[in-house]
């Protein structure tokens, strides 16, 4: 399942990597994802697949791959209010903050505690709603997954182009963390998934 979602992309060179390259590794991604979602019935059953014409995305913008400076501020395990009445368990890992047209904003970002196996020992979770919602972008926010060693990295790139969408954006059925309000931005933030382009 991790291998199928948008993750953050960092670069160990970020400025070696051409405009061209990087677009196409976007574009790449999001072919992927939907084939996933559209491309059989492994996400959605036949009379939901009817409904969506296509996945939708906001244009590939290079100066949404932000620098982030993490702060560590462990919170208390809590249950992370979902699309339905589960209520998995997540705890507050963190802090981290980037600069945007001269200001400085600030995301919490979390770990799922029910993820304990090796494989996740370095994966984090930072949902984000921004000023897009819910016109042009979901409205109980999006994803990004971190995967990095929080103590070794203080400071780490984020790609907010690798947004995405949970399952509870094309249907009713999955169960999705809400984003908390702590990190709903007072900003627009036009990269990453879209709602996706349903029939009328």
């Amino acid at each position: 399942m991790k291998a199928l979602l948008f993750f953050v992309i960092l670069f160990p060179v970020f400025f070696a990597v051409s405009q061209r390259s990087y677009a196409d590794s976007i574009q790449a991604l999001r072919l992927e994802k939907q084939e996933l979602i559209l491309g059989s019935n492994k996400v959605l059953k036949t009379e939901e697949l009817e409904k969506i014409i296509s996945l939708d995305f906001f244009p590939t913008d290079t100066t949404w791959i932000k620098m982030v400076t993490f702060k560590k501020d462990k919170g208390k395990p809590f249950e992370m209010p979902t699309s339905t009445d589960r209520l998995p368990k997540y705890r507050r890992v963190g802090y981290v903050y980037f600069e945007h047209k001269g200001e400085t904003h600030q995301l919490t970002l979390y770990k799922n505690l029910n993820l304990v196996t090796a494989e996740f020992k370095n994966y984090y979770f930072l949902p984000f709603k921004d000023l897009t919602s819910p016109n042009e972008s979901y409205g109980a926010g999006r994803y990004i997954d971190i995967d990095i060693n929080l103590k070794k990295n203080k400071e780490f790139l984020v790609d907010f182009n690798a947004a995405y969408n949970p399952y509870c954006a094309y249907s009713y059925r999955y169960s999705c963390p809400i984003t908390p309000k702590e990190n709903h931005l007072p900003i627009r933030i036009e990269v990453g998934e879209k709602i996706p382009i349903k029939l009328p």
